[in-house]
């Protein structure tokens, strides 16, 4: 039997016999979300719905409804596809009643569902029915105009703000355990099937992630990177999703076809995530009514390291940011950035140096010349020209010496570590390390032990107070004295072994015969172009190797 059979039959049955009688064309109008909280089984779907159909069983002058049903859809906004359903079919003139279980499945916004009661539904002769609040505008108009209708509206208002924080709390709380609350895992991840909150690699995007980082390194553009993903039919990661079998949509997904845009690329090139740190509350909604996302500065989005496998290093992830905020022009028709871009600058006015063809008889060649130059050229800074294939032949001569300075460096803190004792220096730290531990660990272990003596009657309560800030102090002491002694061992290391970021870095390079767009980026921080053609190499790590030269120069002076 067809589900709305039953009304048919009762409406036929039992219509009035008068001819002025009326007959109601009713919607049924069904809302749930998870602003219901534990209300939740009572207020379901199925249960609004057969408490409904039953009361519509009673009611003589009633037609077959129409149901409308809103399953997940906020009572704080009225923008719900279901309710906009209802309202433009009772504009039309389809239904004129609306069934409601109660108040709040009408819309838990006072202000918004006093409008629909007290102008919208009378403007369109709407007859409305609350089943639980015994609420009828047609048989029992003045029960729509008493006190406890507003009273119930703002009551129902009060409890979606209070679920709405408590909701917004939970959720802060489980970001700040480091669990990944989002519905669908950033592009390179999965979410973990057997632990929830967190991210696995996903082998194959991961890859595409890898590549992306290596090539923005290598010199090509963010346009550059796109153009080749699409090349070699790589999917953008909405529609990979989709090929995996998530039911997952972005606003420009069907415009791109597949495609990347550089939006996207610039997006995995700034995401931290994939270091290994989940980064989340970039956004927030406006509040409990207003429905609206708005992004929050990013010194309060919530940070927390080591909480899935990385995909990209920090270091090479700290390189590709620091590349972002330099001047990095590239060539519109290759979107390739040339060896140097964004690592230029005018020794004197400190703008970017521009690059330029130059075509002769006998071949081209290009140079650089200083950008306030060539664009005021009133005097306010001079060319400091310098060729191209000059400047490269200087700089690879500029880091092979450099290269050779870590080299030479490297073995000679060996050699001193070998005769000075540098390696006996780090484990007497480490030994007072040690027994810093365990006296503090003795302390801790005394505190604990105060409080059953106190109850057992062995000590007073005052003594047991003094004794346990002695015990405090003494805990606090020996953190102290724990912590200075991490960081002389600290720093002891960067200056005296392989560990150093200065001798790791240019040491590996040993050999070096021509310059690359990685390598450039990864040891040069700026190059300062002189009137003349002189150039400043301003290289990376320049903390690191003061380190490692005040190491060997106090070793020398013993």
């Amino acid at each position: 039997m067809p589900r709305n059979s039953k009304f048919q039959a009762n409406s036929l049955s039992n219509t009035p016999s008068t001819a002025n009688a009326k007959l109601w064309h009713p919607a049924l109008y069904i809302r749930l979300s998870r602003e219901d909280g534990d209300k939740e089984e009572s207020d379901s779907i199925a249960n609004q719905r057969t408490q409904l159909e039953d009361f519509l069983t009673q009611q003589p002058d009633m037609a077959p409804p129409k149901i409308y049903q809103d399953d997940g859809w906020s009572g704080t906004s009225f923008d719900r596809p279901a309710f906009e359903q209802m309202m433009a079919d009772a504009r039309a003139g389809k239904i004129n009643c609306i069934i409601v279980k109660d108040l709040s499945r009408l819309g838990r916004n006072y202000i918004g569902v006093g409008t629909y009661l007290e102008q919208v539904f009378p403007l369109l002769n709407l007859r409305f029915i609350s089943v639980n609040d015994h609420l009828d505008s047609y048989l029992s108009p003045q029960t729509m105009n008493t006190l406890l209708i507003p009273v119930k509206n703002i009551l129902n208002d009060e409890y979606a703000r209070d679920i709405s924080n408590k909701i917004r709390s939970s959720l802060d709380i489980k970001r700040k355990q480091g669990q990944f609350i989002g519905s669908f895992a950033s592009y390179g991840y999965v979410k973990d099937p057997n632990q929830k909150g967190k991210l696995l690699i996903d082998d194959e995007a991961a890859a595409v992630v890898q590549d992306i980082y290596q090539w923005f390194l290598e010199g090509t553009s963010i346009i550059g990177i796109a153009k080749r993903l699409n090349a070699l039919g790589v999917p953008n990661p909405s529609e990979y999703k989709r090929r995996k079998g998530f039911d997952y949509r972005h606003p420009a997904g069907e415009m791109l076809d597949g495609l990347w845009p550089d939006s996207s690329v610039r997006r995995i090139l700034r995401n931290k995530l994939y270091t290994g740190t989940m980064v989340q509350g970039k956004n927030r909604i406006k509040s409990y009514k207003l429905h609206v996302s708005e992004a929050i500065p990013s010194d309060q989005w919530i940070e927390v390291e080591n909480t899935h496998p990385a995909i990209i290093d920090k270091e090479t992830f700290d390189r590709v940011q620091d590349l972002f905020t330099r001047d990095r022009r590239a060539s519109p028709a290759t979107q390739k950035e040339y060896l140097f871009s964004g690592l230029l600058r005018c020794a004197d006015c400190k703008r970017a140096m521009n690059r330029k063809l130059i075509s002769q008889p006998y071949g081209d060649y290009h140079y650089y010349i200083c950008a306030t130059y060539k664009k005021m050229n009133n005097g306010a800074c001079t060319k400091h020209t310098i060729r191209s294939d000059r400047l490269e032949q200087a700089v690879l001569q500029a880091v092979q010496q450099q290269i050779a300075l870590a080299v030479e460096m490297d073995e000679l803190i060996a050699s001193i570590n070998e005769t000075s004792g540098g390696n006996r220096q780090s484990q007497r730290l480490q030994e007072g390390i040690r027994r810093a531990q365990q006296a503090q660990e003795t302390a801790k272990r005394m505190k604990l032990e105060l409080y059953p003596d106190w109850k057992n009657g062995d000590i007073s309560k005052e003594e047991y107070t003094a004794l346990k800030a002695k015990f405090e102090m003494e805990i606090d002491r020996h953190d102290q004295t724990i912590a200075a002694l991490q960081a002389q061992q600290t720093e002891l290391q960067q200056g005296v072994d392989g560990t150093n970021a200065f001798l790791k870095e240019f040491k590996q390079y040993r050999n070096l015969q021509h310059l690359t767009r990685d390598i450039v980026t990864q040891l040069i921080d700026m190059i300062y172009v002189h009137e003349g053609g002189d150039i400043t190499i301003q290289f990376t790590f320049a903390d690191a190797f003061q380190l490692a030269r005040e190491y060997i120069e106090g070793q020398e002076e013993k």
